[in-house]
């Protein structure tokens, strides 16, 4: 049996990473909130809505998630595998636009840093389709992870999801096959 899970891009995040007085974990800014009432909105409409709240513990996330959490009555359930791909403990914020920049244009398997980052994106993948039935709010990266996963795809990055758009994919709670990449933005900010 399959079932279908959604991996929603949160939304506009109210700083961003290394600028001066950005916090570490912003939450959303208006056009965020904006974005995550309609990705709710998108959800609530599909003949196959999600029935579970799953989101990354990182505040812009959490916010995100919570329209659709409220319009179903849930309490979100927080996955930390569907996080930030983790920064290079060397890597210092204000340079981790660079160091992000630099992974985009690597494999999973050749990605500079102190982790493993193939085994990072098997993580993201597993976490995805450990749920089946559910919306996932999580990342830019995270969210190439689970598309590299699924298509058996080498690269850091195949597309580049919009803010509050949503990848759609098909899960037996093992494995995940990729139904649609979300909308599209340039690649402006990552966070």
């Amino acid at each position: 049996m399959t079932a279908r899970v959604y991996m929603i891009r949160h939304g506009n995040a109210a700083s961003v990473w290394g600028q001066p007085g950005a916090s570490a974990d912003p939450g959303l800014d208006a056009l965020g909130r904006d974005q995550a009432q309609a990705a709710c909105d998108e959800l609530l409409g599909l003949a196959e809505a999600p029935c579970l709240v799953v989101t990354s513990p990182l505040l812009r996330c959490r916010e995100t998630a919570a329209p659709f959490a409220r319009a179903l009555g849930v309490e979100p359930t927080v996955e930390p595998r569907v996080a930030e791909i983790p920064t290079p403990q060397a890597v210092a914020p204000e340079a981790r636009g660079a160091w992000l920049s630099a992974a985009f244009g690597a494999t999973w398997a050749t990605v500079a840093g102190d982790a493993d980052y193939l085994a990072w994106r098997d993580g993201v993948a597993a976490a995805v389709a450990a749920r089946p039935g559910a919306a996932i709010f999580s990342h830019f990266v995270a969210i190439n992870a689970a598309v590299s996963a699924a298509t058996d795809d080498p690269r850091v990055l195949s597309f580049e999801p919009a803010n509050g758009s949503i990848t759609v994919f098909e899960t037996d709670g093992r494995h995940l096959r990729l139904i649609g990449r979300g909308r599209e933005a340039a690649l402006t900010r990552v966070l």
